[in-house]
């Protein structure tokens, strides 16, 4: 039979029914209990009429109930559609009408939008609540439905069945949907684990649920039946406190939490002995904030991954090669080694395979690579040519297999772990009526990694202020997508043919970084 991602919780109930599956807020549900509320959930979506493979969307932060829900729904036949909770209510809106999931998943942190999102939800016929207290009038309760219905025999959806759909920016300006199969997502956790990169005992759910990281990293820790603990949302005490009080062994930090972490007052004081492995990636680091970080957390093992939603996580870095040894400190400059479930090879412009050190698009070949872009055939074929994903980052391979990201391809800033695409917030921006013409690029942050700076070129006789820009683009777009400073020009550098030469306004801000 196929791999299928219900299988790790069958393995689990045979040989380790009594261990702690989830924590959170001190709820602790053995994997007995949770595979058991698994089964009954899957049950309710079920007797919602839901057909095989039909979406489940879901719109929540961290909980326990959250990777209910994920397991319920593969449980059931159902593929899940986790939903960015920065969004707007209209990027949302795109997402659910372009995906059309049957059920929408709520918690209490999103009650009060429920309303706008519905009015624009034509697909979803039911609404379930994963949050603490009553359940809204417009929803059912979890825990009341897991009390109610009866457990039901595991689906066994497998293979190239579709298991999740997850959205990411578009180079077009919306965000598209991301077609991932169970067999993509059980190879993505099994190469992270043959790559020596396996999680321990206690993996904490400090990122969001919504991103790859995130979901490669519970998967390949069910591999071992491992618990899992959840914060509804990264802060630095509540990383923590999570550390001390559930002595989590693994937690996923992009370079900004990580930073945010180190900078906590008073925590060389804190109990953080059982931490063994931090997993970092999604943005560039610094060497000063990698050597920070390895001399506040000494018995910490430090372990980078590189890839992108289409790709899951392939290139890997294990801890060994973060320590004194053969390789030295440039080693640590790389993203890594790929993993033994996938290929990666760097490309020129006309696809043809560069020599060892040659610069070049990195281009992924294997099983954990996306079935495709949702209801886009014509940009999945631009982008999986002959099996090969193309990734749009610059880089190359050494010939001892070390893989290096020198750049990106693609207009895309990394702001906080978060992915912008600069045509997205320029179409935002012009819509203005004082604004003629902008450009937006990232500049260096000291906290943020990237910032989302804004060039801008107004209308003849227009005043219009920074502030009410940021707001205009505050109303249309996630927070994290709007400019965090703006720039007033008479014009924008362009070439001979007319070509924006974003290159010559990135120049303006190298070698310095805003505080």
């Amino acid at each position: 039979m196929d791999l299928y991602l219900t299988q790790s919780l069958h393995r689990a109930l045979r040989a380790a029914p009594e261990r702690i599956a989830t924590i959170f807020q001190g709820r602790r549900h053995t994997y007995r209990t949770f595979i058991d509320r698994v089964a009954r959930l899957a049950g309710a979506i079920l007797a919602t009429g839901i057909a095989p493979g039909d979406r489940v969307a879901i719109l929540a932060m961290n909980s326990d109930r959250y990777l209910e829900v994920v397991m319920a729904s593969f449980w059931g036949g159902a593929a899940v559609m986790p939903i960015n909770t920065r969004w707007s209510d209209a990027e949302i809106s795109h997402a659910l009408a372009d995906c059309a999931p049957s059920i929408l998943v709520v918690d209490e942190h999103f009650v009060a939008r429920l309303p706008a999102i519905l009015a624009q939800a034509a697909s979803v016929r039911h609404v379930l609540y994963a949050g603490e207290g009553n359940a809204p009038a417009e929803a059912r309760s979890i825990e009341q439905l897991i009390k109610e219905c009866a457990p039901v025999k595991d689906a066994l959806r497998s293979g190239a069945q579709l298991a999740m759909v997850l959205y990411t920016g578009g180079t077009t300006g919306l965000p598209k949907g991301v077609m991932l199969s169970h067999a993509n997502l059980c190879a993505a956790a099994l190469g992270m684990a043959a790559a020596g990169c396996s999680t321990a005992d206690i993996f904490l759910h400090a990122a969001p649920m919504f991103h790859m990281a995130d979901l490669q990293l519970a998967f390949c820790h069910f591999l071992h039946a491992g618990t899992h603990a959840f914060i509804p949302g990264f802060s630095p005490g509540g990383v923590a406190d999570a550390i001390e009080r559930d002595r989590v062994t693994d937690v996923v930090l992009v370079p900004t939490m990580l930073r945010l972490l180190l900078d906590q007052p008073g925590l060389a004081q804190r109990d953080l002995s059982s931490l063994r492995t931090i997993f970092y990636g999604a943005a560039p680091i610094t060497d000063a904030l990698l050597e920070q970080a390895m001399a506040a957390l000494p018995t910490t093992d430090f372990v980078q991954g590189y890839g992108m939603t289409e790709t899951a996580l392939t290139v890997m870095l294990p801890a060994r090669y973060h320590k004194p040894g053969p390789h030295g400190r440039a080693v640590r400059k790389a993203a890594g080694l790929v993993t033994p479930a996938a290929e990666l090879k760097v490309v020129d412009q006309d696809g043809m395979e560069c020599a060892w050190g040659q610069p070049g698009e990195l281009v992924v070949r294997g099983p954990s690579v996306m079935s495709g872009y949702w209801n886009r055939p014509d940009e999945t074929n631009m982008a999986v040519v002959d099996g090969w994903m193309h990734t749009g980052d610059f880089g190359y391979m050494e010939e001892n297999g070390f893989v290096y990201v020198v750049d990106r391809i693609k207009d895309m800033i990394i702001t906080g772990g978060e992915n912008v695409y600069s045509c997205e917030v320029e179409n935002c921006l012009v819509t203005h009526p004082g604004v003629a013409q902008c450009a937006v690029i990232g500049i260096a942050d000291d906290k943020w990694g990237e910032a989302v700076h804004a060039v801008v070129v107004l209308k003849a006789g227009a005043l219009v202020s920074a502030g009410e820009l940021q707001m205009h683009c505050r109303a249309q777009i996630a927070a994290y997508k709007c400019p965090r400073s703006v720039e007033f020009r008479s014009a924008l550098p362009v070439s001979s043919t007319g070509k924006l030469l974003k290159a010559q306004l990135r120049a303006a801000y190298q070698g310095s970084a805003r505080k």
